[in-house]
C-alpha cells in the first residue's frame, strides 16, 4: 500500500548550473524543514549543465555538505551524483526555482525556451562571487521564505 504522503505532495525543484552546491544544499535543507513543519511538498534538484571541472571532488560539494552540517541536517541516504534536467522534471515539478538568474536563465533559454518565464529566479552566487558561508546564509534565508509561502498556500488550500 503507498503511503498517503507520497500520493499527495507537490515538488519544488530547484536548479542550477552544475547540482553540485547551490541546488543541492536547497533540496536538503528545504526537505529537512518541509518534513519538520509536515509540508505537503518535497524538493528535487537538477544541473542545467553537465559539464564537470577539475572543483568536482565526489558526488556533492564540500561546501553543500558543510553547510548542513552546521544546519544540524545529516544525509538521510547516501549522496547522488549531480543530475543533468530534462524536460521531464520541469513537467514533474509544481514549482521550478532556479537558483540565479543571470546565470541560469541564458541556459534555460538555449535548453528549455518555453520554460524561461514559467521559472521563479533566485540571486544566488556561487563560489566564484561569494563566499559559501554568505551565499548558503542567503539560500538559507529563501528557503525559509519559500517554505512559509508555500505552508500559507497549504492552509489556504485546505480550507
Amino acid at each position: 500500500m503507498m503511503s498517503h504522503n507520497l500520493q499527495t505532495h507537490r515538488t519544488v525543484l530547484f536548479l542550477c548550473t552544475g547540482n553540485y552546491y547551490r541546488s543541492r544544499f536547497a533540496e536538503q535543507l528545504f526537505n529537512h524543514v518541509a518534513r519538520r513543519r509536515t509540508l505537503d511538498w518535497r524538493a528535487v534538484s537538477r544541473g542545467l549543465s553537465n559539464e564537470t571541472g577539475p572543483w568536482k571532488i565526489g558526488p556533492i560539494s564540500r561546501f553543500a555538505l558543510a553547510g548542513l552540517q552546521e544546519r544540524g541536517i545529516g544525509a538521510s541516504e547516501a549522496h547522488r551524483e549531480p543530475v543533468y534536467c530534462e524536460e521531464s522534471d520541469l513537467r514533474g515539478a509544481d514549482l521550478v526555482i532556479a537558483l540565479k538568474e543571470a546565470e541560469h536563465r541564458p541556459l534555460v533559454t538555449r535548453r528549455f525556451a518555453e520554460w524561461v518565464d514559467r521559472i521563479e529566479y533566485w540571486h544566488i552566487h556561487d563560489i566564484d562571487a561569494a563566499l559559501p558561508e554568505d551565499a548558503l546564509a542567503e539560500l538559507e534565508e529563501l528557503v525559509a521564505k519559500l517554505i512559509e509561502r508555500l505552508a500559507a498556500t497549504s492552509r489556504q488550500t485546505v480550507r
